[in-house]
């Protein structure tokens, strides 16, 4: 008799990224990369579930930055390119390990993973893994949701509710529109939270969403069962807190399971190990070393010391450590259980890029995880948040704590020193955004064309991944032309806007280049009262 429950949520979210202005661009290779080894890879494990009859159930959240890069034609060509150039690569490593016993069946394996990556992505899915996803939803066993449009820190956005507003009805539209029916939940960008959040999401259609553990540990009032039960907040959303447990044994960089010494080491690649006349054909053009994939050493030790990687010991381990989970979740429901008298439910959150991507077993760990759920034991059984709402357990009402699962668990990863600076302007830029809204109610043609294209690069501008990226240190150049490049074609068309000289060649430009949210229509910007606004005069042009 099942004692409890477990979710699996997998994030999946990448920036806005497009540069068809290089030819090769390091931002769209973290695209191009994320695709060959997290999406391709989860994608061909769930339909090996349901190829074998496995009763799983994953949750998964599907950003609008990224759904809408898997459907722009120019990422997709682009991509081919990419994995042509690897395979080439790919070619010549088998050639240059043959008859090497510990690197020529690694070289080979690398050659048909990026083989069978085109394969599918071209040829069996024909470039559309958007379907692909949305028949897995249609199985049940995969429950699709949807994240803020551009990943906006929404609690640092809600001076202009607006804007948040915004920022969550546009997510709604296109998963509604992509996957054929309207998200039940959503993945609140960086698990943050903030009052107010809820009636947002209520007004939508939202059901639940998502809090690190503390912003359900310290809701008001305290929840009697902890992170083991949902709590309804005071709009009638429910909220679900992350179990650290679960989290711990695979997001640690001490004890979780992807440190395992068996296990690939992301670090050590080719693009570094060898000699830059042979590699540099696969680098940066300007001779940066970068990852190329080919990556030949396991984890071996906390010392620069490294072994070969061996896929079957580190598939061994995989299965060892899926078995591990296992009874530990067996082990805590069953203890739950007894401590709050009904059925607990375990919440397992994680970035989907951390299977394939950092933890290159993960895939096949989260596989091979579900298999012996199915078969070997009957304690719990995996379940979507959707199924859960459903069953006949009351939920306590209480108010969420503002927080965020990033580090220190609040806001200071996303304001601090090193991005503080940019606030104000996407604040100013969010209240112009309300106004040219309210001072244009009935647009058409070229103007409203630059109204909607004023709002994505406001929301372009508001993505959480610059401020923290400028605050990891790592890439802050990128991050900060970013912001500043879509704050600055925000007051520009606002500028032309309200001089009516519109520059239509320019606007055709950033259609094309920042062409996020397709349906968009600005007047979501408009305060409620909108219909009262007497439109401002056009007089000589747009």
């Amino acid at each position: 008799m099942t004692k409890g429950y477990l979710t699996i949520v997998l994030h999946a979210h990448l920036p806005y990224v497009k540069h068809p202005e290089y030819s090769f661009s390091l931002e769209e290779k973290w695209f191009f990369e994320a695709l060959t080894e997290t999406y391709l890879p989860l994608l061909a494990a769930l339909e090996r579930l349901n190829r074998d009859g496995v009763d799983y159930r994953l949750t998964m959240s599907l950003s609008p930055t990224l759904t809408a890069m898997w459907q722009d034609v120019y990422l997709q060509e682009k991509y081919r390119g990419y994995l042509n150039r690897l395979m080439e690569l790919g070619e010549k490593e088998v050639a240059r390990t043959s008859g090497d016993p510990e690197f020529s069946g690694l070289a080979q394996m690398y050659l048909q993973r990026l083989q069978q990556s085109y394969h599918r992505f071209f040829n069996f899915y024909g470039g559309d893994i958007v379907k692909a996803f949305r028949n897995l939803a249609a199985t049940g066993k995969v429950e699709l949701i949807t994240c803020a449009g551009t990943h906006g820190y929404l609690p640092l956005l809600l001076t202009q509710p607006e804007a948040v507003y915004a920022q969550l009805s546009l997510a709604v539209e296109q998963h509604t529109r992509l996957f054929g029916q309207a998200p039940k939940g959503i993945w609140l960008p960086e698990c943050a939270y903030e009052h107010g959040l809820d009636s947002m999401l209520a007004d939508l259609g939202i059901n639940y969403f998502f809090l690190d553990s503390h912003g359900l540990l310290y809701a008001t009032p305290r929840p009697a069962f902890g992170v083991s039960s949902p709590i309804i907040t005071p709009a009638g959303v429910a909220a679900f807190g992350r179990d650290p447990e679960s989290s711990k044994q695979v997001w640690s960089k001490a004890e979780g399971y992807p440190g395992d010494f068996d296990y690939r080491d992301f670090y050590r690649d080719i693009g570094f190990d060898l000699p830059y006349d042979y590699i540099a054909p696969y680098i940066h053009p300007d001779g940066i070393r970068i990852h190329t994939g080919f990556k030949y050493y396991r984890i071996t030790g906390k010392t620069n010391h490294k072994e070969p990687y061996c896929p079957q010991r580190a598939h061994q381990r995989l299965t060892q450590h899926a078995g591990n989970f296992m009874f530990n979740r067996e082990k805590q429901i069953e203890y739950l259980a007894e401590q709050i008298g009904r059925p607990p439910i375990v919440v397992a959150p994680y970035d989907a890029e951390l299977f394939g991507h950092w933890w290159y077993e993960g895939p096949d760990w989260l596989e091979d995880l579900f298999r012996k759920i199915d078969s070997d034991q009957n304690v719990f059984r995996p379940i979507t948040p959707s199924e859960y709402l459903a069953l006949p357990l009351p939920l306590q009402e209480a108010e969420p704590n503002p927080s965020s699962w990033g580090n220190k668990g609040y806001h200071e990863v996303w304001l601090n020193e090193s991005n503080d600076w940019l606030y104000r302007h996407l604040h100013e830029a969010a209240s112009r955004m309300t106004r040219a809204a309210a001072d244009f109610p009935a647009a058409s043609g070229v103007q409203k064309e630059a109204l909607d294209q004023l709002a994505r690069e406001l929301l372009l501008a508001q993505a959480s991944d610059w401020p923290f990226i400028m605050a990891s240190g790592t890439m802050v150049s990128y991050a900060n032309q970013r912001a500043t490049d879509h704050l600055v074609r925000f007051l520009r068309l606002h500028e032309q806007l309200y001089n009516h000289t519109v520059d239509i060649n320019w606007l055709r430009i950033l259609q094309e280049k920042d062409n996020i949210f397709p349906a968009l229509d600005y007047r979501i910007y408009a305060p409620p009262d909108r219909t009262e606004k007497v439109a401002v005069p056009i007089a000589g042009g747009v």
